[in-house]
């Protein structure tokens, strides 16, 4: 599984930003997609995962703030961030886990919230 991420950038406190993930190759083996993040210093965190059946788990830090969403015809999960605050600064990293337990990571996108 190949995972291409796009989006993330600069905003200002308070603003929105969208991350993007798009899924190639072995797509049939994939249980669930998401996004997880790590600020510098700290360890990688999940955001948020969405499932094939579309059961979304967020992160206590996120929940109301963030919403993931997935368009299956293009295999595609999409992160939707509102309500930015300078401690979701962090390298985005988007992750999809395969029903054999493995985890496949894309590169990470960088996400700065700063004024």
């Amino acid at each position: 599984v190949q995972l291409q991420a796009s989006g993330g950038g600069l905003v200002q406190p308070g603003g929105s930003l969208r991350v993007s993930c798009a899924a190639s190759g072995s797509i049939f083996t994939i249980n669930a997609m998401g996004w997880y993040r790590q600020a510098p210093g700290k360890q990688r965190e999940l955001v948020a995962t969405i499932t094939n059946g579309g059961t979304a788990v967020y992160a206590d830090s996120v929940k109301g703030r963030f919403t993931i969403s997935r368009d299956s015809a293009k295999n595609t999960v999409y992160l939707q961030m509102n309500s930015l605050k300078p401690e979701d600064t962090a390298v985005y990293y988007c992750n999809a886990l395969e029903y054999s337990g493995m985890n496949d990571w894309g590169k990470g996108t960088q996400v700065t919230v700063s004024s």
